[in-house]
């Protein structure tokens, strides 16, 4: 508890001495969801109405919890390489902490982040914009948030070690970024693509968080209607958090030998 405290003292002090950043990044949620409002109007809500009531609520959740997949895939990457250029890398892994709890903790603020900035999402919506969460099962939403982190951390764990062992080029932010935005249902139902492409979508874990999470969130569903989100998604969590781990442990090794931990 006192890493993971000092971790998150640190990452908050640092974020917190750049108010302007933060502000605008506010100002900057408001612009998206008024866009994504008037968008709505010209709309059919019959295109959502499985997950959503009318396309607002619908792209609103989609937005707002996609954002977890942006942060898993690109904070442990990037925190190793701010970690590389202010000179700490090194001297931290060189303490009994693991790597794998250094790499997982350095990460964990802008998890919090995104977590707030998910939160003003569904604010603003309510306040200003008629998005309705009366009927939200809350325990299954956070449920599936859990998985969802988890799965989305493991793969950005393991594009952290393209980053420790290439220092540059990440083949895994790349194509699972591109093709969550295009397959996993964040701006336009799966069901509206060809068939091909609702296949491709099903080994994308964004594709069952949102699902579900708009369900839970926008539908009152509670735990046993969402089971089978829940299963696919402890299944990836329960494939990939280890075997990301692991390979990021054969990554620092690998840097350690070849003397480039520091480099980048």
């Amino acid at each position: 508890m006192n890493k993971i405290w000092a971790f998150l003292k640190r990452d908050f002090r640092i974020e917190v001495s750049y108010r302007l950043a933060f502000l605008l990044s506010i100002g900057g949620i408001f612009l998206s969801a008024a866009v994504f409002y008037f968008l709505g109007k010209i709309v059919n809500p019959q295109v959502v109405e499985e997950s959503a009531n009318d396309y607002f609520s619908f792209v609103i959740v989609g937005i707002a919890f996609s954002s977890f997949l942006r942060t898993g895939l690109s904070s442990f990457a990037s925190a190793l390489r701010e970690e590389q250029m202010m000179g700490t890398l090194e001297a931290m892994l060189s303490t009994t902490t693991s790597s794998q709890v250094i790499v997982i903790l350095s990460s964990l603020w802008r998890f919090v982040f995104t977590s707030l900035t998910a939160i003003f999402y569904l604010v603003i919506g309510a306040l200003f914009f008629g998005l309705s969460l009366g009927n939200a099962n809350l325990v299954a939403a956070l449920l599936l948030l859990i998985l969802t982190i988890i799965s989305y951390s493991s793969l950005g764990i393991l594009s952290a070690c393209f980053i420790m062992v290439f220092k540059r080029g990440d083949p895994i932010n790349w194509l699972v970024g591109n093709l969550s935005t295009l397959l996993g249902g964040v701006y336009y139902p799966v069901a509206v693509m060809p068939g091909y492409l609702q296949f491709l979508a099903k080994f994308l874990p964004i594709t069952y968080s949102l699902r579900g999470l708009r369900g839970a969130l926008l539908k009152g569903y509670g735990v046993g209607q969402l089971g089978n989100d829940l299963l696919a998604l402890l299944i990836i969590s329960a494939i990939l958090l280890p075997l990301s781990l692991f390979l990021f442990r054969l990554a620092v090794n690998h840097a350690k030998k070849t003397g480039s931990l520091i480099k980048y």
